[in-house]
C-alpha cells in the first residue's frame, strides 16, 4: 500500500469514525431514556428533553474539545506535560533526538515538526500529533531518551513519521474530539460522586450518590464505545507503522529492540499522565490492561519484525539496561556520526543528489535508507552559523530572508532596507551576517533550511506571520522579476504558514478526478518541461511527451503558457483538490517528465519540490546516483 492509498484509506476511516460516533451517541441517549423511563416515568416530554439534553451535552463537548485542539499537535503535547526542545539543547540526549527527527523529516520531504519531551514519564513511549505535517509535533518520554540507543530511537521516530505521512495524525486528533463527547457523561458522573463527599449529612448525600452512580454507569457505556472505536481504528495501523519504520531504517533490530526493551522495563510503556484520550496515538500502550486495547499485543508486534523472538530474551535485555548509559554515549555518538557524514559529504553537491525519478513516486510516504543517508550528508554539509540560525527563535526569520538576498549590490541594499523597515535594524544586521555565511553554498540546501527553521517561525503571532510573508514577497520582487527559486521559497513558506495557522482546515486531498483537471495538469507539465530544458526546445518537447504519455497514454500538441508564476499559483490551487489516486497519477507523470533526460537542473528540482508541497504530497529526498 503506497502513500496515496494510505491517504484514501484514512479518508474512508474518517467516514467510518463519524458513523461509529453517531451509533455511540444513539446508544448513550437510548440508555439515558431507559433510565429516565424507569425512574421518572413514561412522560413523552420528559423523554424528549432527556434526549435533547444528553445529545446536546455530547455534541457540545465534542465540538468544544475539537476547538481546543485547533492549534495542532503542540496543543496535545502541552496537555500531556510536554516540554519543547529549545534552540540549543545542552542535554546530549535531547540533541540526539533533534538530530534524528530532523534527518527523518528532511529525508521524507516534510517540514520539521516541533519536538517535545515528557520529562516526568519513565516508560518508553512516543506520539505524533497534528492535523497536517505543517502543524505536527513529535513527543517522546524521558524513558525513551534514557533507555534507547540511536538506532532504537530512530526506529521509534520513523514509526511516528509513518503516522505523519499516512494521514493517521488527522484521524487521531479528530478521534480525540469525538471521544471526549462520548466520555463526558462519565466525567459528569465522577464529578457528582465527588461532590457527594461534601454533603452535610447522609440524607443530602444519598441523592447525589445515586445520581452519580447512575450517570457513571451511563458514562461507561460511552467508555465501552470509545475504546471499541479506538481499537477498530488504530490496531492495524500500528503494524503498518512498524513495517514502515523497518523499511525506512533497513534495520529491524532498531524498532524491534525498542519494543523488546518496553517488555523488559518495569515501567514498560505506561504513563503516569491520563492517557485515555491519546492512547490510540501512542507508540505503545499507555495504560494497563483494558478491554479493546488500542495496540496489538507487544509480543505479536515483536514477532512480526523478528520471527525468532522468544519471551525469555526479555530477562537478558533487562539485565543489560542502564538508564544512564545513553546519556554517557549520546554526545560522543553524535559527534562521530556527524564526522562520518561530513566525510561522506565531501565532493557531493546536494543540488545534484538524484535517483531514478521514475521510481521515486513509490517512495512517497515510505522513504528508505538511501533517503536517510542523504539527509545525514545534507545536514552535515550545512555551515554551523546557518544551522544555529535555523534552530533559533531570534534568527530563524532572518535565515529565510537571507536565502532571498540578491548578489547584485543595488538590489541587495533595497532588500536590506525592506528588512530594516519591517523587522528592524538588528534583523538587517543578522541578515547581512547570514548572507555571508550562505555565500557559495549549494542551492540544494536552501529549501531544507526553510523546513528546519519553520518550527521556530510558526510560533509567532498570526499578524507577524502574515507580515513576514508579505516581506518575503517584497524581497523576491525587489529586482522586478521572480525567478523559479524565489517562487519556490516564497510559496513553500506560504503553504506552511497557511496550514499552520488553520491546521483543522488543511487537507491532503480532495474529491476531484484527474479528468476534471486535465487542462491544469497539461499546463503544469509544460512549465516543468520548459524549466528543465531552458535552452533546449527539443528536450522540452521530449520531456513533455514523456510526462503526458504517462498521464493519459496520448500526447497532445505542446501548448504555450505565458505568465508562469501567476499560472502556477492558480494551477496548483486547483490541482490540490484532486483525490489521492489522481494525485498519484499526476506526480508519477511529473517525475517521468523530469527524468526524461536523466538529469535534473536546479530550477527543475525546486519546481518539483514546491509543486509537491503545494499538492500536500511529501516528496522524499533524492539519493546520490
Amino acid at each position: 500500500m503506497n502513500f496515496f492509498e494510505h491517504q484514501d484509506k484514512a479518508r474512508r476511516q474518517s467516514r467510518f469514525l463519524v458513523v461509529m460516533f453517531a451509533l455511540a451517541v444513539v446508544a448513550i441517549i437510548a440508555a439515558v431514556d431507559v433510565l429516565v423511563y424507569f425512574t421518572i416515568g413514561p412522560d413523552p416530554w420528559t423523554l424528549f428533553w432527556a434526549t435533547v439534553i444528553t445529545g446536546g451535552i455530547i455534541l457540545g463537548a465534542s465540538a468544544m474539545r475539537t476547538l481546543q485542539l485547533r492549534g495542532g499537535g503542540g496543543e496535545v503535547a502541552h496537555a500531556m506535560g510536554g516540554t519543547r526542545i529549545d534552540a540549543a539543547p545542552s542535554d546530549p540526549l535531547r540533541q540526539r533526538l533533534r538530530n534524528v527527527v530532523e534527518e527523518i523529516a528532511i529525508a521524507s520531504g516534510v517540514p520539521v515538526p516541533e519536538i517535545y519531551v515528557l520529562e516526568q514519564e519513565q516508560g518508553i513511549n512516543a506520539f505524533a500529533a497534528g492535523f497536517s505535517p505543517a502543524d505536527a509535533a513529535v513527543a517522546v518520554t524521558r524513558g525513551t531518551l534514557e533507555q534507547l540507543d540511536r538506532d532504537e530511537l530512530q526506529g521509534v521516530i520513523a514509526h511516528e513519521f509513518s503516522h505523519i505521512l499516512n494521514g493517521d495524525m488527522r484521524l487521531n486528533i479528530r478521534l480525540i474530539g469525538f471521544l471526549f463527547g462520548i466520555l463526558v457523561i462519565a466525567i459528569v458522573g465522577r464529578k457528582l460522586l465527588y461532590s457527594a463527599r461534601f454533603a452535610r449529612d447522609s440524607r443530602n448525600a444519598a441523592p447525589a450518590v445515586l445520581a452519580g452512580l447512575g450517570v457513571v454507569v451511563l458514562g461507561y457505556i460511552g467508555l465501552f464505545f470509545g475504546r471499541w472505536i479506538k481499537a477498530a481504528v488504530s490496531r492495524q495501523r500500528e503494524f503498518l507503522a512498524d513495517a514502515s519504520a523497518v523499511q525506512f531504517t533497513r534495520n529491524p533490530d532498531g524498532i524491534g529492540t525498542a519494543l523488546k526493551k518496553i517488555g523488559a522495563l518495569s515501567a514498560g510503556s505506561y504513563m503516569t499522565a491520563d492517557s485515555e484520550e491519546v492512547g490510540h496515538m501512542l507508540f505503545s500502550t499507555g495504560m494497563g490492561y483494558q478491554m479493546f486495547a488500542t495496540h496489538p499485543p507487544l509480543e505479536k508486534r515483536i514477532q512480526a519484525i523478528d520471527p525468532s523472538f522468544r519471551v525469555e530474551e526479555l530477562e537478558d535485555i533487562k539485565r543489560e539496561m542502564d538508564r544512564h548509559a545513553q546519556a554517557r554515549k549520546a554526545e560522543a555518538e553524535e559527534a562521530e556520526r556527524r564526522q562520518q557524514a561530513t566525510e561522506a559529504a565531501e565532493g557531493i553537491d546536494p543540488a545534484r543528489l538524484l535517483t531514478d525519478l521514475g521510481g521515486l513516486a513509490e517512495q512517497i510516504g515510505q522513504p528508505g535508507l538511501e533517503q536517510a543517508l542523504t539527509a545525514a550528508v545534507m545536514a552535515a554539509g550545512i555551515p554551523a552559523p546557518l544551522e544555529r540560525a535555523a534552530h533559533s527563535d531570534e534568527w530563524a526569520q532572518e535565515l529565510v530572508c537571507c536565502l532571498l538576498i540578491s548578489p547584485d549590490s543595488d538590489v541587495r541594499e533595497r532588500q536590506l532596507l525592506q528588512i530594516a523597515r519591517t523587522l528592524g535594524g538588528d534583523s538587517e544586521e543578522k541578515v547581512r551576517q547570514l548572507y555571508e555565511a550562505a555565500a557559495g553554498q549549494p542551492r540544494g540546501i536552501r529549501l531544507p533550511l526553510v523546513e528546519m527553521a519553520f518550527p521556530q517561525i510558526r510560533r509567532r503571532p498570526e499578524s507577524e506571520l502574515l507580515e513576514f510573508m508579505r516581506l518575503l514577497d517584497g524581497l523576491a520582487g525587489a529586482d522586478g522579476e521572480l525567478d523559479l527559486h524565489e517562487f519556490a521559497l516564497t510559496r513553500l513558506v506560504n503553504v506552511l504558514v497557511r496550514d499552520a495557522l488553520r491546521p483543522a482546515q488543511s487537507a491532503s486531498s480532495g474529491r476531484r478526478k484527474l479528468a476534471a483537471r486535465k487542462p491544469e495538469a497539461t499546463e503544469l507539465m509544460v512549465i516543468l518541461a520548459r524549466y528543465g530544458h531552458p535552452d533546449d526546445p527539443a528536450g522540452a518537447d521530449s520531456a513533455f511527451a514523456a510526462g503526458m504519455s504517462e498521464l493519459e497514454g496520448q500526447v497532445p500538441a505542446m501548448p504555450e503558457v505565458s505568465g508562469w508564476a501567476g499560472r502556477l499559483d492558480d494551477l496548483l490551487s486547483r490541482l490540490d483538490d484532486l483525490r489521492p489516486a489522481s494525485k498519484h497519477s499526476l506526480v508519477v507523470a511529473l517525475l517521468r517528465c523530469a527524468a526524461d533526460d536523466e538529469q535534473v537542473v536546479d530550477d527543475e528540482l525546486d519546481l518539483l519540490r514546491v509543486v509537491c508541497a503545494l499538492l500536500h504530497v511529501p516528496l522524499p529526498l533524492m539519493g546520490p546516483k
